[in-house]
């Protein structure tokens, strides 16, 4: 079998623009089992400095690349055992770059289950199927090359006729014409370029709340259809309401097969032949392209929603902890009242309560009073209520509460000019505020084996609660705890591809986990499962060896962790914090096997590890300067890379990027969409980003759409980001509210 070899470093680097060196190093690198934040952090000089979101698609390239070819592999060797394998071919299937070209190649000789061609092959009409689609010039006409190749003695399996030997002939030649790989990719270029996306509603079908309206008689052009269009028609078609097909001009196919099979006027099977294409296209060609075009688009809709997705959680996951607050949850409700769970700051559970505000109780004093005596008994500081069903009534009964009124018809509408703070602490009666926050996984979080371990007294009604106070107080540490996909900040995420959108979301935790670092004596098995080298296993493990031998004291310990050997131990240690410990350099970044080196600098600058942070800035910018990074970095036989890392950490060691971003929005009062007028400017919360715009809380019941066309471009909106808007539009009886972008 031809041997094939792909320059897997080339293909890569051009797709990622970088160097071939720097995926060879990386490739190199994976194979070897190092972990991508491990990589993308402690190996920049033989990366060249790769991120971790460069790492990420190389690999998810690296992995498409050996799948191609693992598949080229299975096509040649089934061509070849079907003794089938030319030069020519093997060549062609060489250098097939994509998976939809390879399999072009391979469809002519794709096991298939009995065919009409397959059967008129069986009777021996190849040979006239070969002359229709040759076109000979030959001086015969048509019912004599046909004769040659009737069979009356073979009975049943036989061509008695001239009509049934065409007719099976013309059976060969429709399948000959669509299997071939060129007329399929000129025919699938076409589709992608000029086709048509057509839906309509099935008569009778059930859709009353209008869902699917929008698409009840569309038609779009393929190339210029959006993402969110083509899973909420994907969606339509699953739900029964929706009758989808692709339309493609006859010009378009007709002219992609003439590309490859001509009628020639001067042969006797020209008519044939034409009739052949014809039937090629209906029955074989055209719904099969179909299918590619479809599922093309549903691939590209659904890459473009995990995307979205991952984005979303990320900006979810990297909200800055608001630290140092005892904070009162509230899991608002109904009928079944609002669950009160009181968190002091380190999380830990020292209340609960059940209080009873809206209908049908209506117990809004005693609510009152319940909430008044749990901020006076644990001194809290602010509350923290879900985002769910009766949020909106519940943030009243929070502002009534901060305003020191008994009654609701206080807080019906207030002045919007000086309702809300920017995460700093405003003059309130009690000096408590509060912040509404995304609560989805709650419940599912609440009810599942995790949080059962960790309160295992605690109804699980009041689990929610406390989930949602400790959203505040670290938002990253209690959302590891929950399944990625029931976050809700994405579109479609249960449509999409399960496998794919898991591995994406992962990616994203892992990330963002390793980025922030762990306390190596406070993290939560949820929490160290994410750090790079450990995985559930060895994060039980860490954790029963702490509960049995006390706090890590250095982050050497760690190799007296059950399981925990020299790679893992590798792959982790730069990411995991040991504060107060009994080595200063445990507390940030720097990974052990660069401790020589740090200590080195110190020396240099005349410092020790255990210097004070405030007096160690000076000499070590001055060392920058002097002798310089680079001659620095050849003295102690470093990158230079790593060095500028190493003088990061040693002037803020285990610097938390969340510190960087916005505070969350706090407030003190509510507004309703009484109060909301043209002109009004806001700042509001990003609660979500999706194809069309972002949804921003500013307040009220109900979220405000920044439409994308308002969003200046160059923008970067996350999911938890404070901005300014202003209101343009409000629709009360709609529930609709247009922001914009406020202007100078």
């Amino acid at each position: 079998m031809q041997s094939i070899n792909i320059k897997y470093d080339q293909k890569i680097a051009s797709h990622l623009k970088v160097n071939p060196h720097q995926v060879q190093a990386a490739i190199a690198l994976l194979d070897e089992g190092n972990t991508l934040p491990f990589i993308a952090r402690y190996r920049k000089e033989v990366t060249g400095s790769l991120d971790e979101d460069q790492i990420r698609k190389l690999a998810e390239l690296l992995e498409k690349l050996r799948g191609l070819d693992e598949r080229r592999q299975t096509i040649l060797a089934s061509i070849q055992e079907q003794g089938k394998l030319t030069p020519e071919l093997a060549q062609k299937i060489a250098a097939a770059e994509t998976m939809t070209t390879l399999e072009d190649l391979y469809q002519p000789y794709k096991p298939k289950r009995k065919t009409r061609a397959g059967i008129a092959r069986e009777k021996g009409l190849q040979g006239l199927a070969d002359l229709i689609l040759q076109q000979p010039h030959s001086g015969k006409p048509l019912d004599e090359l046909a004769q040659a190749f009737l069979n009356t003695d073979a009975g049943v399996t036989g061509v008695s006729t001239i009509e049934d030997a065409l007719a099976g002939a013309r059976d060969i030649a429709a399948e000959t014409i669509s299997d071939h790989a060129d007329v399929r990719g000129r025919v699938r270029e076409k589709a992608l370029r000029y086709g048509l996306l057509q839906c309509e509603k099935i008569e009778d079908a059930e859709d009353d709340k209008q869902v699917y309206a929008t698409y009840y008689s569309s038609e779009f052009r393929i190339e210029r259809v959006k993402p969110y269009q083509i899973l909420a028609i994907n969606r339509g078609e699953a739900d029964k309401v929706l009758r989808v097909n692709i339309d493609i001009a006859p010009r378009d196919w007709q002219q992609a097969v003439a590309a490859v099979f001509r009628p020639d006027p001067r042969s006797p099977l020209a008519q044939q032949l034409e009739m052949a294409i014809e039937e090629a296209a209906r029955r074989l060609l055209l719904p099969a392209i179909e299918r590619d075009v479809r599922r093309t688009l549903t691939d590209l809709a659904e890459a473009h929603a995990i995307t979205v997705f991952a984005t979303n959680l990320r900006g979810l996951l990297l909200q800055p902890p608001l630290a140092g607050h005892t904070v009162i949850g509230l899991d608002p409700g109904f009928r079944t009242g609002c669950k009160v769970a009181v968190v002091d700051p380190t999380g830990r559970v020292v209340d609960t309560a059940t209080i009873y505000p809206h209908a049908p109780q209506r117990q809004w004093d005693a609510a009152l009073r319940t909430l008044r005596g749990l901020i006076a008994r644990h001194s809290a500081t602010l509350i923290s209520i879900g985002n769910g069903t009766a949020s909106r009534e519940t943030e009243q009964l929070a502002a009534a509460l901060t305003r020191g009124a008994d009654t609701v018809d206080t807080v019906d509408s207030v002045d919007a000019g000086g309702t809300r703070g920017t995460g700093g602490t405003l003059d309130t009666e009690d000096n408590v505020q509060y912040l509404i926050v995304n609560e989805a996984g709650a419940s599912v979080y609440s009810a599942s084996p995790l949080a059962r371990a960790e309160m295992p007294d605690l109804d699980v009604t009041l689990r929610g609660a406390v989930s949602i106070a400790r959203r505040v107080q670290d938002p990253l540490a209690e959302l590891v705890k929950i399944d990625p996909k029931s976050i809700g900040v994405g579109m479609y995420q249960h449509d999409v591809n399960q496998k794919e959108l898991t591995a994406a979301l992962d990616g994203v935790v892992e990330t963002v986990v390793n980025r922030v670092g762990v306390d190596l004596n406070t993290a939560s098995v949820s929490l160290l499962t994410h750090v790079a080298g450990i995985g559930p296993k060895l994060a039980e493990n860490i954790v029963a060896h702490r509960n049995t031998n006390g706090a890590f004291k250095s982050r050497v310990e760690l190799r007296k962790v059950t399981g925990l050997g020299p790679k893992a131990f590798e792959q982790s240690a730069g990411f995991l914090r040991v504060r107060k410990g009994d080595n200063p350099l445990d507390t940030g970044a720097i990974h052990p096997e660069s401790y020589k080196i740090a200590e080195a600098v110190l020396k240099r600058a005349k410092l020790k590890p255990e210097t004070p942070l405030s007096e160690r800035e000076a000499p070590l910018a001055a060392l920058r300067v002097t002798p310089g990074l680079a001659p620095l970095a050849a003295e102690l036989g470093t990158g230079v890379p790593t060095l500028s890392d190493i003088f990061e950490q040693l002037v803020r060691p285990g610097r938390d990027p969340r510190e960087d971003l916005p505070a969350p929005l706090l407030r003190s009062d509510v507004l309703s969409m009484d109060d909301l007028q043209r002109g009004l400017r806001l700042s509001g919360t990003v609660r979500n980003v999706v194809d069309f715009g972002a949804f921003v809380d500013i307040g009220v019941k109900q979220d405000g759409l920044l439409h994308r066309s308002r969003i200046p471009q160059g923008e970067l909106l996350t999911v938890g980001g404070v901005i300014e808007v202003e209101v343009l539009n409000v629709e009360q009886d709609r529930g609709r509210i247009s922001l914009g972008w406020p202007t100078e």
